[in-house]
């Protein structure tokens, strides 16, 4: 197909229905107005202007080449939007999008018909806008996304205190805080700029006042009524990332509408993310875009229900920039038949169903820093933002091993695993690891799963345990494609703690396990295809930038073993960057601290420090937010600041405090 040249508008106001102007960056292909083209709309708080420019850029003019619009809008209160941010996924935000995709298919170049698309917060709203049927959207393609807005975020897991909440309210605060551009807006920028910064939520705040499932989390959950989404879904995630379960919830939740595809990869759009293998993405985008939206047949309706990329064995390293393993293809999705284990007396993990026999007890109370194993929840980077070896994390835990195997398991979905088990308090929480131990003793994670205790019948009405009483736990663990080799032994690791991915309860309870009542269950590969996946076209996509400072990454754990306290730091620098042609430049620095002492959970504490730096010749601001979370054994406590400079001058302070009860957490 010949290639189109078309026309890059680089801002554009739309004005809503409400007198807001929202700032768009639209890619026409040329002629479209005599020839109307399909249309493909993002809408992000993330800075279409300096945020996600180079990304947009590695996707919107392949898109615009092969004859299809694309919109990128910033939400309002961001970029070089009017008005203030109102949280996230918001009835306002849902319907603004609604009115925006009105508006793309009244565009004289525009035939009518409009796809929506986005990875993270992107990928969100797209399934959610879905479900509210604008009559104009006629498929999405979602990246990253959830189906459930609790339970596969970065908020909470099965009642778990993520971190990743404080950390991804941090970045919130941050993004928020920047100010649009001058180049842009004009003389308009200071006041916008000063309207943000009085008025942005902290986000946390928000969200810790709704620690249980409730209204709140229901609202963009598209589980709840899967039938209220009626057009086609490509639902795209990675193994390496934490939304790995919400492709195979989407096809068993949309059935025939979806298609899954799953990678070995980080957060990252599959063309340029790692580990590779990556996945010819644009291809595949611009297939699934003129059939839908054009009406072009090219087979797109009978791609596999699921695609998914079996990993091989991949050993913990410090980069890992590939994965071994292979593609495999499911015709269609159904529950896999399950392989399950149970415990002997010596503590071996045998295949078969558990068999009744009196109780065999063991008591665990994992160290509260069994974790720092366990990388980011949401991964950006194939370094030690992934999952590191996991015989760190084994010390502090209960675990349970097979003997090598004899021939190859290949798995495919939710492991589950069931337990009876007594508490020594009112709350505890739970950590489930499935680990591949390879011949040479090195330990990969391949599947993880958290509860808290509180909410073992459901996330709406958790209820406390009552201490030494017998409960039956039933856990599904993340979904997973993976291949353990011949001698290869697969373990079951158990810890009461799991930070700082999860935080601790206000108590340290131990937990006695029935390990003659444990199950695990495994999911089987069952009947599949293998097929080669086709790359891109462009190994290296995404557009060179101008660097003035290099960018900079550094993890590190210091346990002091004088205080007995151990910390976990992040620091994220991404240098200072000027996008071509603006002659914008940006930095921002993250750097963030958790620790905790191994034996008490109110020594708890979380800092996030955001350094944002914009700057061209004869202009520059910065932002530092600083963001924190603490607790008692009653309550969290959270805080914020958010300081601004207008070259070197102090121009806005705001401070922020607030104490939250506890909710059974």
């Amino acid at each position: 197909m010949t290639e189109r040249s078309f026309t890059v508008i680089e801002n554009h106001w739309i004005t809503l229905g409400d007198g807001t102007r929202l700032a768009a960056r639209i890619w026409i292909p040329d002629g479209a107005e005599a020839d109307p083209v399909p249309a493909v709309f993002e809408f992000l708080p993330y800075r279409k202007h300096d945020g996600t420019s180079a990304r947009d850029e590695s996707t919107y003019p392949a898109f615009a080449a092969a004859g299809i619009a694309g919109v990128r809008v910033d939400i309002r209160g961001s970029g070089e939007s009017d008005g203030v941010i109102d949280g996230e996924y918001t009835e306002l935000e849902l319907a603004n999008a609604c009115e925006l995709i009105a508006w793309i298919a009244e565009q004289p170049w525009s035939n009518g018909n409009v796809g929506m698309m986005g990875i993270s917060w992107g990928g969100f709203n797209s399934l959610q806008v879905a479900a509210l049927r604008p009559p104009a959207l006629k498929a999405v393609i979602s990246i990253a996304s959830t189906t459930d807005r609790y339970n596969d975020d970065i908020h909470y897991k099965n009642g778990c205190h993520l971190s990743a909440q404080l950390s991804w309210a941090a970045t919130m605060l941050a993004y928020q805080s920047r100010p649009p551009d001058p180049e842009l807006v004009g003389e308009r920028w200071r006041e916008m700029w000063m309207e943000r910064l009085e008025n942005e939520p902290f986000f946390m705040e928000e969200w810790l006042t709704h620690q249980r499932r409730d209204d709140f989390w229901r609202h963009g959950s598209i589980s709840e009524d899967y039938s209220a989404i009626q057009i086609p879904a490509l639902v795209i995630a990675g193994w390496a990332d934490g939304y790995r379960n919400t492709p195979l919830l989407a096809v068993e939740g949309l059935g025939k509408k979806a298609k899954a595809l799953i990678g070995p990869w980080v957060h990252k759009y599959p063309h340029f993310a790692w580990p590779k293998p990556r996945a010819d993405f644009l291809g595949e985008a611009i297939a699934f875009w003129n059939h839908w939206l054009r009406g072009e047949e090219n087979g797109v309706e009978t791609i596999p229900q699921v695609r998914a990329y079996l990993l091989d064995g991949p050993k913990p390293a410090l980069r890992r920039d590939s994965d071994p393993g292979i593609w495999i293809s499911k015709e269609v999705w159904s529950k896999p038949d399950m392989r399950c284990f149970y415990v002997d007396q010596f503590g071996t993990l045998l295949e078969g169903m558990p068999i009744p026999s009196a109780a065999h007890e063991i008591y665990l109370k994992s160290p509260l820093d069994t974790g720092t194993a366990s990388g980011e929840w949401f991964t950006l980077k194939p370094d030690a933002e992934l999952a590191g070896d996991q015989r760190v994390d084994d010390a502090g835990s209960l675990v349970l091993e097979t003997m090598p195997l004899s021939e190859p398991q290949a798995y495919l979905g939710q492991p589950v695993l069931t337990v009876a088990l007594r508490a020594d308090a009112e709350l505890a929480n739970l950590c489930a690891r499935v680990v591949d131990i390879h011949p040479d003793g090195s330990a990969t994670r391949v599947s993880f799963g958290v509860i808290n205790l509180a909410h073992r019948d459901g996330n709406a009405e958790p209820k406390p345990l009552t201490p030494g009483e017998p409960v039956s736990i039933r856990l599904a663990l993340d979904a997973c494609g993976y291949r353990f080799g011949k001698g290869h032994r697969i373990r079951l690791s158990l810890s009461t703690a799991y930070w700082p991915t999860i935080l601790p309860p206000p108590v340290n309870s131990g937990l006695t396990i029935d390990i003659a009542s444990l199950g695990l269950a495994l999911p089987m590969l069952g009947e599949h295809e293998s097929f080669e996946m086709k790359q891109p076209g462009n190994p290296d996509p995404l557009p060179k930038y101008i660097a003035h400072t290099p960018p900079v990454t550094r993890r590190s754990i210091t346990r002091d073993l004088s205080a007995n306290r151990t910390d976990y730091l992040v620091h994220e620098d991404t240098g200072l960057t000027e996008r071509p042609g603006t002659g914008l430049s940006t930095r921002q620095l993250r750097e963030e601290l958790w620790s905790i002492s191994p034996d008490d959970p109110l020594s708890m504490k979380g800092t996030a420090i955001w350094t944002c730096d914009m700057q061209r010749p004869g202009w520059s601001v910065r932002t530092i937010s600083i963001s924190r979370i603490s607790c008692t054994d009653r309550d969290w406590l959270i805080g914020a600041s958010v300081t601004a400079y207008e070259a070197e001058k102090q121009v806005f302070e705001k401070i922020f405090e607030k104490s939250i009860p506890r909710d059974l957490m």
